[in-house]
């Protein structure tokens, strides 16, 4: 069964992604959760309306992802991580911590998958996280993990 999501859901796809779920996951949850619609011809064609009007959306928001870009390029941010003695990190750090930092400091608030950490960090040190604000405009972030 096809389902259009109407809201990015972990394991299953992102917003507005067409996907092939098993017909009693998508009767039964997704459809009456409102997470999802059926993907027939007539949904399809108010997709492409609707990522259409939302590309144009985020076109029109082009110049104030610049600015927030501005604001924290060549910035450090300080995340506080429990770890081990050796420096080994407890957990894992997160797109939603950065978020949160980015937030608190810079008054940025910025979604959580549009933050990338290529590297896995699992030790105290510096990292680089980079923040896709718009497809033209991204910005690299430095993070530096520190002991709790």
């Amino acid at each position: 069964m096809e389902i259009i999501l109407l809201q990015s859901l972990d394991n299953v796809g992102y917003k507005h992604d067409i996907v092939n779920v098993k017909p009693g996951f998508g009767r039964n949850y997704l459809i009456p959760q409102g997470f999802g619609v059926i993907a027939n011809p007539t949904n399809r064609k108010k997709l492409e309306k609707l990522i259409a009007e939302e590309t144009a959306k985020e076109n029109a928001r082009l110049e104030e992802y610049r600015e927030m870009a501005e604001k924290i390029k060549g910035e450090t941010i300080q995340i506080g991580v429990k770890s081990g003695t050796s420096g080994k990190i407890f957990g894992k750090v997160t797109s939603i911590q950065i978020a949160n930092v980015l937030k608190e400091k810079y008054d940025i608030d910025i979604e959580r998958k549009k933050i990338d950490i290529p590297e896995d960090p699992k030790e105290i040190g510096s990292y680089t996280a980079i923040i896709k604000f718009h497809p033209e405009v991204t910005e690299e972030l430095t993070l530096d993990l520190i002991k709790e």
